[in-house]
Parts: C-alpha cells; structure tokens; sequence
C-alpha cells in the first residue's frame, strides 16, 4: 500500500509532530508500506539552509514545498505559510500516482485536514485523521477567538465534515478522545487511541559522569531540574517558574531548553526577580537529545488546565525513555497522572501549586536514591508501554484495517483488478 503523510514540519526542522513523524514513516516503511511525506521548509529551525525539495531518506520518499519558509517567527506570517502549504499540497497531490492510496493527514497546520477532506471528493481517496491539537478549542480556551465567532462556527463545520468522512480518527490520549465524543457521539467507533512515543534506542538513561553536555553546562555539579521543549502558550511555565523563584537560595539548577511564546516571559520573571540559577538554551539538536535530555535529576512536564485534552505534551515519552524523575504539572482530570501513577515515576503537580513542586524538588534533591529509583521505574514502563515498535505496530494495525475494509468494499462491487495484496 502506498501512504501518503501530510504534515507541514518535517526535519531537519526541530518541531516534535515532525521528529516524531519521521521515526514513525521509516518505521512503517519497513513494514511492507510504501510512505512518502508532504511537507514544509523548517518553520522552527530557520536558521539552517533549505532541505532539498525532493529526497529519498532510510525508505521513505520525502517532497516538500518552500512556502512554510515565509515569515516563521511571527505568528502571522506562521498562519499564511500553512495556508500556502495546504494549497500546495492540493497541487502537487492532484496526480492520482503521486496521491497514493491512503493519507494519513495531521492538524499541523491545525486546518490541514480540509485538504485531504477536497483529495477525498476529488479523488475518492480514504483518509485517516491524526489530531495533533484540537482546533479550533484551543483557539477558544485560551481567549484568541470567541465560540460566537465566526470563524469558530466554520471551523467546527469543517471538522464535523472531515470527520465525518474519515475512516479512521486516531488521537493521543484518552481525554482527546473524550472531548471528540462529546462533542460528536456517532464517532465513537472511528476514534482510536495511539499514544505518543519516544526512540529508545536513540534515548538511554545516562549518567551525567558519562555525560559531556552536562559536564559542558555544569550540570554534574548540581541538582538539576530540566525543562526541555516548545515553551508555547499550552504550557504552564508559569508554576515552574514560581518554584525557580522559591529556590533562588537553593543549590538547584533550573534548565530551559527550546522556545516559544513564553520563552520572553520567562526570561523577563528571571531579570525582574534577578534569579541566578535559570539557564536558557536553544533547541537541540536530535544527535543531542540523548544527551540533553539526561543532563538532568528532574524533567518537567506540564499543560495549561483549560487545555488538557485539546493538546499533548509529546515531550514526556521522551522523560520515560531517559529514565528521570517526572513532575508533571497538569489538572486533576490529566491522562498524566494515570501514567504517572502505573509507572511510579514521579509526582502531578497543579497548576499553579509552584510551592508543591518546590517541596518536591527539595525532597529528591534530599534523597537523590528515590530519584533514581522514579527514573528507573519510569524507564521500565516506557519499554512496556510506549516504545516505537509498540506505537508502530498500533498505527499499522488502524492502517490495516483501513485497507481491509477498503479491500471488501471493492470487491463487493465487482472490481478483481484491486483484488490484490496492496491493501493487506
């Protein structure tokens, strides 16, 4: 079966939905599934040359078109560059050779489904939906646009249509796929639960004596409480950035790795509260994940209240797989603390309780053993729940399906010709 992947970031672009997309095409590719991706220029790393245009990467066939280049540090320009791309993709997929035989469609642009939605009504083609965000909820619970706008009233007509006409609607966890059902109970059916993942081959719990970026930012010297990831307007950095201002006395180092939104409010809490123990970096690297992300005692994890189940924060399997101390900061409603309390890993956090997660820093700091012990444990969970051969195995089993179903429905109406193993 040739599958077609639409998501506008891809790398060498930092984004995680890209990152995590490409581990799980090469992934599928091996698995007997043909995969090629539609994407974008970086639209986060901006500062690296353009890929190439059209390349062939580990099985899988990568196009991508330069209009996602435009104006990507403003938010703006990031809106237009994602409608641009969505154009492009009706372009270059209007050849029925190119399309493929089923897409697997993100919401990265958030309206991206709309054009596998028009590839359908044109082409026939199925379609399978990945919600990444909820659209256009997250707009409204964090205030940028009201339920009675207009706009929002399209935007859910949209996603009633595209929906709808999806043979499948895979989500990221179980509270996603409760919003979805409330809002539209006959798809119950079509809704599938996959969980994010993380490379454990490529993450390993390391020890910071073996760690040359810990050892190059002074972090084997200290307790380290680590941040590392977008830092965009779903995050709750403001708790963090309470307890960092508790500890300010303490011998406890604050890491900030990324960007985002709230990248300058934090910065501008550390000046006006003249903390000295928050040190920012940019984005790393993926060579430098296995390094950066256990240069630390313990990861920080955290989503706004208002938006549990509209988003998810990719970057906790990646705290699993390096086999740290968790805190998550999250509502009492959060699919986390379930894990979080299966795994024995660590602790949630509410939002706003900056004094919890201080006590909580200072209790592992106290008693580095229990820390280890929670990396451990949470390591230990990863390997059983969420490695990349599980997750894939997840994804390739609603693929099938799909094309079984696919399959049946041809050769009810008298079709032999597809009477073939593609679709198996």
């Amino acid at each position: 079966m040739k599958l077609t992947i639409l998501n506008q970031f891809y790398p060498p672009d930092y984004a995680a939905t890209g990152q995590l997309l490409e581990e799980l095409s090469i992934e599928l590719s091996k698995k007997e599934l043909d995969v090629q991706i539609f994407a974008g220029q970086s639209g986060y790393a901006f500062d690296q040359e353009l890929a190439p245009a059209q390349e062939m990467c580990q099985g899988v066939l990568i196009r991508r078109t330069r209009t996602s280049r435009l104006w990507p540090q403003r938010l703006r320009g990031r809106a237009i560059a994602g409608i641009l791309y969505c154009l492009r993709a009706i372009v270059k997929l209007r050849l029925r050779n190119r399309l493929g035989d089923l897409i697997l469609v993100t919401t990265e642009p958030p309206y991206l489904m709309v054009v596998a939605y028009i590839l359908h009504l044109l082409y026939r083609k199925p379609y399978i939906c990945l919600i990444y965000d909820l659209y256009p909820d997250v707009a409204v619970k964090l205030g940028v646009a009201k339920e009675k706008d207009a706009i929002v009233k399209l935007w859910r007509w949209l996603n009633r249509l595209t929906w709808q006409k999806a043979e499948a609607i895979i989500v990221l966890s179980e509270s996603m796929a409760k919003v979805i059902v409330d809002q539209q109970p006959a798809l119950t059916e079509k809704i599938k639960v996959v969980h994010n993942w993380a490379d454990g081959v490529l993450i390993q719990p390391r020890a910071k004596i073996d760690n040359w970026f810990a050892q190059r930012h002074g972090l084997d010297q200290t307790f380290t409480v680590l941040y590392s990831g977008n830092m965009g307007r779903c995050h709750d950095l403001e708790t963090i950035m309470e307890a960092a201002r508790l500890l300010s006395q303490q011998a406890v180092q604050f890491v900030f790795i990324g960007a985002g939104a709230k990248a300058a409010i934090c910065r501008n809490f550390v000046q006006r509260h003249q903390l000295t123990n928050c040190l920012f970096l940019p984005f790393q690297p993926k060579q430098v994940l296995p390094f950066s992300l256990t240069a630390c005692d313990l990861s920080l994890v955290s989503i706004l209240a208002q938006v549990e189940g509209l988003v998810v924060p990719s970057k906790f399997y990646g705290c699993l797989a390096a086999g740290t101390a968790i805190a998550a900061i999250c509502p009492s409603h959060s699919y986390l603390r379930g894990i979080i309390a299966d795994a024995q890993c660590g602790v949630a956090i509410d939002n706003g309780d900056g004094e919890k997660l201080a006590q909580f820093i200072l209790q592992l700091k106290n008693d580095p053993q229990r820390a280890t012990a929670m990396g451990h444990q949470g390591r230990q969970y990863f390997e059983e729940n969420f490695t990349l051969g599980t997750i894939a195995e997840q994804y390739l089993s609603v693929i099938t399906k799909v094309g079984d179903k696919k399959l049946a429905k041809l050769q009810a109406n008298n079709f032999p010709r597809y009477a073939d193993s593609r679709w198996r």
